[in-house]
């Protein structure tokens, strides 16, 4: 039987897709040879580097955020190049993973899924590294699996303490346009991005945002690339075109998304992610629960991982959640497998729907059994009425 009421998709991505939105993806396909289609590629290539907070390229890909992470890497180092990850979680070591399927050699600094990167391991294993082997340093900004986010100026205040010429590519596929990232100001080289959680579009676009210094060393990289190749796409983007069929629809997709982003503000677009994170953790503090982020300067605006009390599933309470009120919940993964559940409050995220998300999960653990302490709902009411700008 079906459920009255629309759906409630709260896992961490792809998260909805606003009216707007939906509605500039739902038009008729255009040839993306033609002026109108140039006029649109020239929009949104220059509106996008806006939310990048970058004057440099940004490449937009009709791939997912696993093939821009293939992007970055393939475009900028050799066969046999090492990279310096940190493993924060899931995403973190499928990096690292993939790194070395295409022919990478990736090592880690550390190893932490319950806070973000350790800069001070970061500095240390770099100022180790005397015979300058390592080619880039990888980290996740917003690590999706754990909650945790990283201090992305102190990873490239440690590379530069250590007087390290590696690359510092950074993967915020969840984090961009939910939480603060400024690629100039920062000095990071890369930037892996996808179009399906901050900038609110069904999957689909993934992003390469390219400095300087890693545009250069693509020209004497070594590892074979067709489709990715930053070199060609950039050459094609500087009249609006792309060397092969582009995903038209999700562009104006894009193109409302950046709109409604810049609209907002991108500041108060930030404070919103943060505000409705906190009411969030309140909830959970008052459900007698623990954040799996135990570090609170590393906690995420874009998602909350809820660690289960002992002997109990969050599977079977997501099920539990999904089956009486249509209400999906994000799954633990790997190491976390069934151990956590993730509540997404990032995208269009607002007041009365995160109150209607934290609900469920309170119904939800009536209904399943789990011990809590009942009244976080309370306490994130309480919490956004205080807070309310109006």
């Amino acid at each position: 039987m079906s459920k009255a009421g629309r759906h409630f998709l709260q896992i961490p991505g792809p998260s909805p897709v606003p009216e707007p939105v939906l509605a500039a993806t739902a038009r008729q396909v255009i040839d993306h040879r033609s002026p109108e289609f140039g006029e649109l590629g020239t929009r949104v290539l220059s509106k996008i580097k806006k939310v990048f907070k970058t004057e440099h390229d940004v490449v937009i890909y009709p791939a997912s955020g696993t093939g821009a992470w293939e992007a970055a890497l393939s475009n900028a180092l050799s066969p046999g190049d090492r990279i310096m990850t940190y493993e924060t979680g899931h995403f973190a070591s499928l990096w690292a993973k993939l790194a070395r399927k295409i022919g990478l050699d990736p090592v880690t600094a550390g190893e932490n899924w319950r806070a973000g990167v350790d800069p001070d391991a970061v500095e240390t294993a770099l100022r180790k590294d005397t015979d300058r082997a390592i080619k880039a340093v990888c980290v996740v900004h917003n690590e999706t699996s754990t909650g945790s986010t990283t201090v992305v100026k102190e990873v490239r205040d440690a590379i530069d303490a250590a007087g390290h010429p590696a690359l510092l590519m950074v993967d915020s596929i969840s984090g961009l346009a939910s939480a603060d990232l400024r690629m100039d100001e920062w000095g990071i080289d890369v930037i892996v991005a996808g179009s399906q959680k901050g900038l609110m579009l069904p999957p689909g676009l993934s992003f390469n945002a390219v400095g300087p210094k890693a545009l250069a060393a693509s020209k004497a990289a070594g590892i074979r690339r067709s489709y990715w190749d930053w070199g060609e796409m950039i050459a094609f983007n500087k009249t609006g075109y792309f060397p092969y069929t582009p995903a038209t629809n999700l562009l104006f997709g894009l193109d409302a998304a950046i709109d409604m982003l810049l609209e907002e503000g991108l500041e108060n677009v930030f404070a919103r992610h943060a505000r409705m994170a906190e009411a969030t953790r309140r909830a959970v503090q008052s459900w007698g629960m623990e954040n799996l982020c135990a570090s609170p300067r590393h906690f995420s605006p874009v998602l909350t991982a809820v660690m289960m009390p002992e002997g109990h599933s969050a599977d079977a309470f997501r099920s539990k959640v999904l089956e009486n009120f249509n209400m999906s919940l994000g799954s633990g993964l790997s190491k976390v497998a069934d151990r956590v559940f993730r509540i997404g409050h990032l995208g269009e995220i607002n007041e009365l729907t995160l109150v209607a998300t934290l609900a469920g999960c309170e119904m939800g653990f009536e209904l399943a059994g789990v011990p809590h302490q009942k009244g976080g709902v309370d306490q994130a009411m309480r919490y956004l009425a205080e807070t309310s700008a109006a």
